[in-house]
């Protein structure tokens, strides 16, 4: 079997709730997609997505995406979409670096791979550890009563597990998570993720005041090096994000034990293949796994859920579900969502039925 033709397509995917806002004023409007369909000489179609988050969240940025799919298509052009390590070194070989921009293509060949044999895509990623991961909600920066009417309200809805944004002021982030926490039932779980935003000193500053909340913290500051200074004095779990970036990263986490989870994001370690293995060898290693990514809607949850539900149980932390947030479809049979728990697509591969329709536009094509 070899890719016959390969299209890219920009979809802009505004938020149901209006802007997402981390701190220090980063605030995103929107996930700004691109999704991928690579079909084989057989006439089978996969499909790929990848959505930044704004271009202050990760070092990948939508405009990017748009004009390195271009230069990377034509060089899969009749490969076999099933030599999924090849075409991995192949994408590494023709493009220097830029993983995220290789994320879509990857997905695509592991849907369109999956399709050929039949199976949903969990099975080629080691089989279905359980039937449904449990959801977080995230709580977005925003004032004292804000977050902590937020928090309520997601709770009354049914979820148990909350991510609070936090990384700004550090007094002012005390006083948000303090609300937050005594505005849900004892037992919910809380992340305060500060998405980088703190010094070292400052996310000490944090952890001193907060000794009596019961949260994880995640990703305090930039560095592996500063989060390690920081867990140091730390009496709660870490989970780190944004220092995972590849294979080498997680594995430097581990020696200095820096870390009790990890978060993967598919599009920052290059796609479902990196991603993958990375998870893997991390649950070897004992850390308990989120898989998810920078955005997306049907097809890039669809990934992440695939992704989710092949890691053990007992390694896995909780997922989320991103095509509920936005206003736009791209495809029918989307994830099942029940209550606070995600499932995966009924079907061969992503398991998503993708509607050309609704793809957006169509800015680039490449075939034999």
């Amino acid at each position: 079997m070899q890719i016959e033709t390969i299209k890219a397509f920009h979809v802009v995917q505004p938020f149901v709730d209006g802007p997402y806002r981390m701190s220090k004023g980063r605030v995103a409007d929107c996930f700004d997609a691109v999704i991928v369909s690579i079909t084989s000489d057989s006439g089978i179609t996969g499909w790929g997505e990848m959505a930044p988050l704004g271009n202050f969240y990760s070092a990948a940025f939508p405009a990017g995406t748009r004009a390195g799919v271009p230069e990377i298509a034509p060089h899969l052009v009749g490969q076999d979409p099933c030599g999924l390590a090849s075409i991995g070194r192949l994408m590494d070989t023709v493009f220097k670096g830029h993983p995220y921009i290789k994320s879509a293509l990857d997905m695509a060949c592991w849907d369109l791979a999956a399709r050929a044999a039949g199976v949903p895509l969990v099975t080629l990623l080691g089989g279905k550890e359980s039937d449904t991961a449990e959801l977080y909600k995230v709580v977005t920066h925003g004032t004292v009563n804000q977050m902590a009417a937020l928090a309520g309200r997601i709770v009354e809805d049914g979820f148990s597990r909350l991510q609070v944004k936090v990384g700004g002021n550090v007094h002012d982030d005390i006083e948000r998570v303090t609300a937050v926490a005594a505005s849900v039932p004892k037992g919910t779980v809380i992340f305060c993720d500060a998405n980088a935003g703190w010094t070292p000193y400052q996310a000490r500053q944090f952890a001193d005041a907060t000794r009596a909340i019961d949260y994880t913290f995640e990703q305090p500051c930039t560095t592996i090096d500063e989060n390690m200074s920081v867990r140091r004095m730390l009496d709660k779990p870490m989970v780190l994000d944004e220092s995972v970036t590849s294979l080498e990263a997680m594995l430097e986490i581990h020696r200095l034990g820096a870390a009790d989870g990890l978060t993967l994001k598919i599009s920052r370690l290059g796609g479902v293949t990196k991603t993958r293995l990375i998870r893997d060898v991390a649950v070897d290693l004992g850390f308990m796994i989120t898989v998810e990514d920078t955005g997306g809607a049907e097809i890039d949850t669809s990934a992440m859920a695939h992704l989710s539900l092949s890691t053990p149980e007992e390694r896995r932390l909780h997922a989320i579900a991103f095509h509920e947030w936005v206003t736009v479809r791209t495809a029918s049979n989307a994830p099942p969502v029940t209550g606070s728990r995600m499932g995966i697509p009924a079907g061969p591969g992503l398991g998503i039925d993708v509607v050309p329709d609704l793809l957006g536009k169509l800015f680039f094509e490449v075939g034999r």
